[in-house]
Protein backbone atom coordinates (compact mmCIF):
# COMPACT_ATOMS: atom_id res chain seq x y z
CA UNK A 1 0.00 0.00 0.00
CA UNK A 2 1.98 2.91 -1.29
CA UNK A 3 -0.57 5.41 -2.62
CA UNK A 4 0.49 8.85 -1.27
CA UNK A 5 -3.11 10.07 -1.64
CA UNK A 6 -4.41 7.60 0.97
CA UNK A 7 -3.72 7.75 4.72
CA UNK A 8 -5.15 4.89 6.79
CA UNK A 9 -5.96 6.20 10.28
CA UNK A 10 -7.47 3.11 11.89
CA UNK A 11 -8.30 -0.50 10.99
CA UNK A 12 -10.72 -2.18 13.38
CA UNK A 13 -11.78 -5.84 13.36
CA UNK A 14 -15.59 -5.89 13.55
CA UNK A 15 -16.03 -9.65 13.18
CA UNK A 16 -13.79 -12.66 12.87
CA UNK A 17 -16.48 -15.35 13.12
CA UNK A 18 -16.19 -16.86 9.63
CA UNK A 19 -13.75 -14.61 7.80
CA UNK A 20 -12.75 -11.06 8.76
CA UNK A 21 -14.82 -7.91 8.56
CA UNK A 22 -12.84 -4.70 9.09
CA UNK A 23 -13.83 -1.07 9.48
CA UNK A 24 -11.17 1.17 7.95
CA UNK A 25 -11.06 4.89 8.73
CA UNK A 26 -8.91 6.79 6.26
CA UNK A 27 -8.23 10.06 4.51
CA UNK A 28 -8.18 10.43 0.75
CA UNK A 29 -6.79 13.41 -1.10
CA UNK A 30 -9.52 15.06 -3.17
CA UNK A 31 -9.10 16.48 -6.68
CA UNK A 32 -8.67 20.00 -5.28
CA UNK A 33 -5.90 18.78 -2.94
CA UNK A 34 -7.99 18.70 0.23
CA UNK A 35 -7.91 15.69 2.59
CA UNK A 36 -11.35 14.00 2.98
CA UNK A 37 -12.17 11.70 5.90
CA UNK A 38 -13.95 8.47 4.99
CA UNK A 39 -14.81 5.12 6.52
CA UNK A 40 -15.47 1.79 4.78
CA UNK A 41 -16.10 -1.80 5.79
CA UNK A 42 -13.99 -4.42 4.04
CA UNK A 43 -14.78 -8.14 4.09
CA UNK A 44 -11.62 -10.24 3.84
CA UNK A 45 -12.22 -13.89 3.01
CA UNK A 46 -8.96 -14.46 1.16
CA UNK A 47 -8.46 -14.91 -2.58
CA UNK A 48 -9.99 -17.64 -4.69
CA UNK A 49 -9.95 -19.44 -8.00
CA UNK A 50 -12.67 -20.65 -10.37
CA UNK A 51 -12.68 -22.90 -13.43
CA UNK A 52 -14.97 -23.91 -16.25
CA UNK A 53 -14.35 -27.39 -17.63
CA UNK A 54 -15.38 -27.87 -21.27
CA UNK A 55 -15.49 -30.80 -23.69
CA UNK A 56 -14.96 -29.81 -27.32
CA UNK A 57 -16.19 -33.15 -28.76
CA UNK A 58 -19.44 -33.25 -26.76
CA UNK A 59 -19.81 -29.44 -26.61
CA UNK A 60 -20.56 -29.64 -22.88
CA UNK A 61 -19.42 -27.90 -19.71
CA UNK A 62 -19.20 -29.06 -16.10
CA UNK A 63 -21.07 -26.94 -13.56
CA UNK A 64 -21.99 -27.42 -9.91
CA UNK A 65 -25.16 -26.74 -7.93
CA UNK A 66 -25.18 -26.02 -4.21
CA UNK A 67 -27.00 -24.06 -1.51
CA UNK A 68 -25.78 -20.47 -1.01
CA UNK A 69 -27.22 -18.74 2.08
CA UNK A 70 -26.51 -15.14 0.93
CA UNK A 71 -28.62 -15.73 -2.21
CA UNK A 72 -31.38 -17.30 -0.12
CA UNK A 73 -31.68 -14.28 2.18
CA UNK A 74 -31.67 -12.02 -0.90
CA UNK A 75 -34.63 -13.55 -2.70
CA UNK A 76 -33.40 -16.83 -4.22
CA UNK A 77 -36.38 -19.00 -3.23
CA UNK A 78 -34.44 -22.26 -2.94
CA UNK A 79 -31.00 -20.86 -2.20
CA UNK A 80 -29.56 -23.22 -4.82
CA UNK A 81 -27.08 -21.73 -7.27
CA UNK A 82 -25.57 -23.19 -10.45
CA UNK A 83 -21.90 -22.24 -10.63
CA UNK A 84 -18.51 -22.95 -12.08
CA UNK A 85 -16.28 -24.89 -9.69
CA UNK A 86 -14.45 -22.56 -7.27
CA UNK A 87 -12.63 -22.41 -3.97
CA UNK A 88 -10.42 -20.34 -1.71
CA UNK A 89 -6.66 -20.45 -2.23
CA UNK A 90 -5.81 -21.02 1.42
CA UNK A 91 -2.00 -21.48 1.29
CA UNK A 92 -1.95 -22.78 -2.30
CA UNK A 93 -1.13 -21.03 -5.55
CA UNK A 94 -4.15 -20.33 -7.79
CA UNK A 95 -3.18 -23.29 -10.04
CA UNK A 96 -2.76 -25.70 -7.12
CA UNK A 97 -6.04 -24.52 -5.62
CA UNK A 98 -8.05 -24.98 -8.79
CA UNK A 99 -6.64 -28.45 -9.46
CA UNK A 100 -7.60 -29.48 -5.90
CA UNK A 101 -11.05 -27.89 -6.03
CA UNK A 102 -11.80 -29.37 -9.46
CA UNK A 103 -11.14 -32.89 -8.22
CA UNK A 104 -12.97 -32.40 -4.90
CA UNK A 105 -16.06 -30.71 -6.36
CA UNK A 106 -16.42 -32.25 -9.82
CA UNK A 107 -14.47 -35.51 -9.61
CA UNK A 108 -12.30 -34.60 -12.63
CA UNK A 109 -8.50 -34.67 -12.34
CA UNK A 110 -6.92 -31.97 -14.48
CA UNK A 111 -3.26 -31.24 -14.97
CA UNK A 112 -2.93 -28.00 -16.95
CA UNK A 113 -5.60 -25.40 -16.22
CA UNK A 114 -5.37 -22.34 -18.48
CA UNK A 115 -5.46 -19.03 -16.58
CA UNK A 116 -7.52 -16.50 -18.49
CA UNK A 117 -7.57 -13.50 -16.10
CA UNK A 118 -7.94 -12.33 -12.50
CA UNK A 119 -10.67 -9.99 -11.28
CA UNK A 120 -11.99 -8.22 -8.21
CA UNK A 121 -15.60 -9.41 -8.05
CA UNK A 122 -17.11 -6.91 -5.61
CA UNK A 123 -14.44 -4.24 -5.01
CA UNK A 124 -16.70 -1.90 -3.07
CA UNK A 125 -16.79 -4.21 -0.06
CA UNK A 126 -14.87 -7.48 -0.59
CA UNK A 127 -11.06 -7.74 -0.79
CA UNK A 128 -11.02 -11.01 -2.80
CA UNK A 129 -9.20 -11.39 -6.11
CA UNK A 130 -10.62 -14.31 -8.11
CA UNK A 131 -8.35 -16.17 -10.55
CA UNK A 132 -10.25 -17.50 -13.59
CA UNK A 133 -9.29 -20.71 -15.39
CA UNK A 134 -10.62 -22.94 -18.14
CA UNK A 135 -9.63 -26.53 -18.98
CA UNK A 136 -10.70 -29.14 -21.49
CA UNK A 137 -11.94 -32.39 -19.96
CA UNK A 138 -12.65 -35.92 -21.15
CA UNK A 139 -14.55 -38.81 -19.57
CA UNK A 140 -11.20 -40.48 -18.89
CA UNK A 141 -10.29 -37.73 -16.42
CA UNK A 142 -13.23 -38.60 -14.14
CA UNK A 143 -11.67 -40.12 -10.99
CA UNK A 144 -14.56 -39.80 -8.49
CA UNK A 145 -18.15 -38.61 -8.12
CA UNK A 146 -17.03 -35.23 -6.79
CA UNK A 147 -19.53 -33.38 -4.63
CA UNK A 148 -17.12 -31.98 -2.05
CA UNK A 149 -14.91 -33.49 0.62
CA UNK A 150 -16.75 -33.06 3.90
CA UNK A 151 -20.26 -33.23 5.34
CA UNK A 152 -20.73 -29.47 4.93
CA UNK A 153 -20.34 -29.61 1.15
CA UNK A 154 -23.33 -31.04 -0.67
CA UNK A 155 -22.53 -30.29 -4.30
CA UNK A 156 -24.33 -31.66 -7.35
CA UNK A 157 -22.16 -32.07 -10.46
CA UNK A 158 -23.90 -31.12 -13.71
CA UNK A 159 -22.76 -31.86 -17.25
CA UNK A 160 -24.62 -29.35 -19.42
CA UNK A 161 -24.64 -28.79 -23.17
CA UNK A 162 -22.82 -25.51 -23.80
CA UNK A 163 -25.72 -24.03 -25.80
CA UNK A 164 -28.09 -24.83 -22.92
CA UNK A 165 -25.73 -23.22 -20.39
CA UNK A 166 -25.76 -20.01 -22.44
CA UNK A 167 -29.57 -20.17 -22.57
CA UNK A 168 -29.66 -20.68 -18.77
CA UNK A 169 -28.08 -17.24 -18.39
CA UNK A 170 -30.98 -15.71 -20.35
CA UNK A 171 -33.63 -17.62 -18.39
CA UNK A 172 -32.07 -16.73 -15.03
CA UNK A 173 -31.20 -20.32 -14.12
CA UNK A 174 -27.54 -19.22 -13.97
CA UNK A 175 -27.11 -16.01 -11.97
CA UNK A 176 -23.58 -16.43 -10.66
CA UNK A 177 -21.22 -13.75 -12.00
CA UNK A 178 -18.08 -15.87 -12.22
CA UNK A 179 -19.97 -18.54 -14.15
CA UNK A 180 -21.50 -16.06 -16.58
CA UNK A 181 -18.05 -14.51 -17.16
CA UNK A 182 -16.45 -17.90 -17.90
CA UNK A 183 -19.31 -19.03 -20.17
CA UNK A 184 -19.11 -15.76 -22.10
CA UNK A 185 -15.32 -16.11 -22.33
CA UNK A 186 -15.69 -19.55 -23.93
CA UNK A 187 -18.44 -18.29 -26.22
CA UNK A 188 -16.46 -15.25 -27.38
CA UNK A 189 -13.37 -17.39 -27.88
CA UNK A 190 -15.29 -19.78 -30.12
CA UNK A 191 -14.03 -22.91 -28.38
CA UNK A 192 -17.41 -24.66 -28.38
CA UNK A 193 -19.23 -22.95 -31.26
Amino acid sequence: MSNPNIKIQKKELLSGNWYKLYKVDFQIKGKAGEWLKQSRECYDRGNGATILLYNTDQKTVILTRQFRMPTYVNGNDTGMLIEACAGLLDADSPEECIRRETEEETGYKISKPEKVFELYMSPGSVTEILYFFIAAYTKEQKVSDGGGVDEHEDIDVLEVPFAKALEMIKTGEIKDAKTVILLQHLHLGGRLN
